[in-house]
């Protein structure tokens, strides 16, 4: 199974992808029911989750429900236990690049926030734009979402400042990154173009860089106050492991 969904990542392009899963995935949910993790999403459990990875195969994280990922689960968690993004009475605009299934027909239901998706390619994208060149007015959001998104961007800086220029004073961004923790300074090697080699040292074969523990540094040197967040050291041991997070990511929450 690790090969064969290995196999798929690397072939079929993403929104073929995000396509094809709305009709694969209940058909999995029905066949993986279980009792031993749990998706706090939607609240299903299971008796395992899915492998992911486009490189190296990680087992156990990829919901059969909802799709989603350790950090989907993670986030999801942290919206709903420590902001008041599911119950603020006052209506908040939200911009949310390369919307994630698990969220997107959730946050598009939500009364409380007016929804916009963003992105170049995904077909769940509102409006069509350029991350480095966004189509909106300054000073807009109230929340800007952004999870693994920028180190698909060469040029990084360049669209940090679009997403601090779009967000609101006093509004919150989480821009979650795939993160080795034990790197203290971002590498990229732009030299390296052969697809495989890229999924080996970057993780994935469209990213251009893995971000180091200088990440967060780089987002105040925009403007930002950032708050390293190390989410799951808040939350009990049994339950870090019946919902397949990643014991120690740290969500970057963002303020202007």
């Amino acid at each position: 199974m690790k090969k064969l969904f290995k196999f798929i990542l690397n072939t079929i392009p993403r929104p073929i992808l995000i396509r094809l899963s709305i009709v694969v995935r209940p058909i999995l949910a029905f066949l993986l029911k279980g009792n031993r993790f749990t998706d706090p999403i939607d609240g299903k459990s299971f008796r395992m989750f899915l492998p992911y990875g486009y490189g190296t195969q990680r087992n156990n994280v990829l919901s059969p429900s909802t799709l989603s990922l350790e950090r989907h689960r993670l986030l999801w968690l942290y919206l709903q236990n420590e902001t008041d993004f599911f119950t603020a009475k006052e209506k908040k605009k939200v911009l949310h690049f390369a919307p994630e299934q698990e969220f997107y027909k959730r946050f598009k239901k939500q009364p409380n926030i007016e929804y916009t998706t963003t992105d170049l390619l995904s077909p769940l994208a509102d409006v069509k734009a350029d991350i480095c060149n966004l189509p909106f007015e300054d000073n807009q959001y109230d929340i800007i979402l952004c999870n693994h998104v920028l180190e698909h961007i060469p040029d990084d800086t360049k669209a940090m400042k679009e997403l601090y220029r779009v967000l609101k004073p006093g509004g919150m961004g989480i821009f979650q990154i795939p993160q080795d923790l034990s790197r203290a300074v971002t590498f990229s090697d732009d030299s390296i173009t052969d697809q495989k080699e890229r999924a080996k040292i970057f993780g994935q074969y469209d990213h251009v860089r893995v971000y180091g523990r200088d990440y967060f540094d780089k987002l105040r040197s925009i403007g930002f106050k950032v708050v390293e967040e190390d989410y799951t050291h808040k939350i009990a041991p049994e339950l870090v492991e019946k919902y397949c997070l990643a014991k120690g990511e740290i969500i970057p929450v963002c303020f202007k």
